[in-house]
């Protein structure tokens, strides 16, 4: 579930040096903080997709909207609706841990549905994905024992159903 006031922005941009600079830029220049980012290649190298969540009300969506359908970068942007749209996290957590005292964290791990991906005689390094509360859960979960290392991807989203992120227009005209 996606928190109140959190917006959702997915965008097509081209795959190309600076994009990246440029969007976040256009956030930092009016004052719109971006929460989560999450990018990769598309099934076209040539484009890639973004998943954006920041903070803001219907005006600010607006305004980020407005901005982004102006750079040449972006091919296609939208808001996306929180209520039909399908969001996960990455999230990998080392823990430093004695052989011994494992047993507390497998079966969180199990609980959770997350996986060890790295096993040492002092530590345990777990993938989880899911939603942002279950990976912040997660987390809580294992504060006690003592966290070496945290990463997270951040939110990347999809639409559900037959819903989905397409170019307006012929993708010709938006790179000439």
């Amino acid at each position: 579930m996606i928190e109140e006031g959190k917006i959702i922005l997915s965008m097509l941009v081209r795959n190309e040096s600076g994009v990246l600079t440029r969007i976040s830029g256009l956030f930092a220049r009016r004052g719109y903080n971006i929460d989560s980012l999450s990018v990769g290649e598309t099934d076209d190298p040539h484009i890639s997709r973004m998943t954006v969540m920041a903070t803001g009300d219907e005006y600010v969506k607006d305004q980020i909207l407005k901005q982004l359908e102006k750079l040449h970068d972006v091919i296609v942007v939208e808001a996306m609706d929180k209520h039909r749209l399908v969001a996960r996290e990455l999230l990998l957590i080392k823990v430093n841990v004695a052989q011994g005292s494992r047993s507390e964290i497998m079966e969180a791990v199990s609980i959770f549905r997350a996986k060890v991906v790295d096993l040492t005689p002092t530590s345990l390094t777990v993938e989880i994905t899911g939603d942002r509360s279950k990976c912040d859960a997660f987390i809580e979960y294992l504060r006690p024992f003592g966290i070496a290392e945290l990463c997270r991807t951040g939110i990347t989203a999809i639409a559900r159903g037959k819903d989905t992120l397409a170019p307006k227009t012929d993708l010709d005209d938006k790179y000439n």
